[in-house]
């Protein structure tokens, strides 16, 4: 269930000199490199657009899930407070990294991953997005290199777990119980609603994973009773050997039409429900960004507080350290107005992205429902037609009065 997304919404052909921006993303033709522990699948990404500061209306690239990975990570640090959208997850059956089925799926929730953030008002401005779409492959390894290794990789996160310590220690000293938390009652209610939307959605997709197995499993079944079906036709002479192949061959065709039905409500329904389960956990990832943003504003503003006491008794006191002080608050002052921007423009920024996401959930389960319903529909009507096409054939031998 792939979806040409543009910038814009038009419908408008991209060769067509009228046509309003766009910028629409393919992830394609998976191919696999390597061998044992080294192999990895690549993809070629194509990019069409229109706008001046990509280079050219069309761009090909080739890229590999890790480079997906540094997408992700770096536009995750940058726009603090935007839903980022999920990336598939890593197949953790070494038997299954590698299968058709496993590619496929992978390949669809990369094109939907990079669909989206070329979409997104904000995030298509990126420089990391522009990046990504056309430098060439040594580029983006000497990039990803950039930021693998221990002490490379997110280098702030060891200063976040530094600043953590430091925090808690704080809180032992002064006597709190907890840090300082967000207090709203419309965000409680969001934080509420993401998290039984979780719930809800994994369970729903638990189910639609047991749909899709029943239905190979039942189709296996009616495979196998087709063979075995022509075998007793074999053995048979007559109407009653004739029956017998008629059925094997109808259950045959019937399994054949299960199987595929099983793989469209894979892609369709079941992995449309997987990826909005890895986007409520992406929004859970920003709701830790916006407590960890507020809690710095606070605290730095508690800081403050504390300061300007001890400046103003340095001052009365007319203390040699007052100079310094008085350069220490300031500085404190520029980085506590810089946290409040920051946890601001986190607010502003979730407010509009949680209307877009409500908007998007909407769409996109809204076709899946559709795509669900539409596929067992016509699941129904091919079974009844396949058996009811059979029972003709069935008379000769059958002492049923029809």
């Amino acid at each position: 269930m792939e979806q040409q997304r543009t910038v814009s919404g038009s419908s408008q052909s991209p060769r067509s000199p009228s046509s309003q921006p766009y910028l629409s993303v393919s992830v394609t033709d998976p191919v696999k490199l390597g061998n044992g522990v080294q192999a990895y699948i690549s993809y070629r990404v194509i990019t069409k657009t229109n706008l001046p500061e990509y280079q050219g209306t069309e761009k090909i690239v080739i890229r590999r899930y890790s480079d997906f990975v540094w997408l992700r990570d770096r536009i995750f640090d940058k726009y603090k407070g935007i839903f980022i959208p999920p990336l598939p997850e890593k197949s953790a059956v070494e038997k299954f990294r590698f299968s058709a089925e496993f590619i496929e799926t992978r390949r669809q929730a990369l094109d939907v991953f990079v669909n989206r953030i070329a979409s997104h008002r904000e995030l298509q401005q990126s420089d990391d997005l522009r990046t990504f779409l056309q430098a060439d492959e040594e580029t983006m390894e000497r990039l990803r290199s950039q930021e693998t290794g221990i002490f490379k990789k997110k280098p702030v996160d060891f200063l976040q777990i530094i600043k953590d310590v430091q925090t808690k220690m704080s809180d032992v000293v002064l006597g709190k119980e907890k840090p300082v938390e967000e207090s709203n009652a419309e965000y409680e209610k969001l934080k509420h609603y993401i998290f039984e939307l979780e719930n809800h959605m994994a369970e729903a997709q638990k189910h639609a994973y047991r749909l899709v197995k029943r239905h190979r499993e039942y189709g296996q079944s009616l495979s196998d009773l087709g063979k075995a079906f022509k075998l007793l036709g074999d053995c048979e002479v007559d109407s009653l050997g004739k029956a017998f192949s008629e059925l094997g061959t109808k259950s045959e065709a019937v399994s054949t039409k299960l199987q595929k039905e099983a793989h469209q409500l894979l892609m369709n329904f079941e992995e449309p429900l997987k990826d909005y389960v890895r986007a409520v956990q992406s929004i859970k990832a920003t709701i830790a960004e916006r407590a960890n943003a507020f809690r710095q504003h606070c605290e730095l503003a508690e800081t403050i507080k504390l300061k300007e006491i001890n400046l103003d008794k340095l001052m009365l006191t007319r203390s040699d350290k007052v100079g310094e002080a008085e350069i220490e608050y300031k500085e404190l002052k520029a980085a506590s107005e810089e946290a409040t921007r920051r946890y601001e423009t986190m607010v502003r920024r979730m407010n509009e992205e949680f209307l877009r996401f409500q908007e998007e959930k909407t769409n996109d389960m809204g076709i899946a429902f559709h795509e669900f319903a539409r596929g067992q529909a016509r699941l129904a009507n091919g079974f009844a037609d396949a058996w009811r096409s059979l029972l003709p054939k069935l008379d000769a031998c059958s002492p049923v009065s029809q």
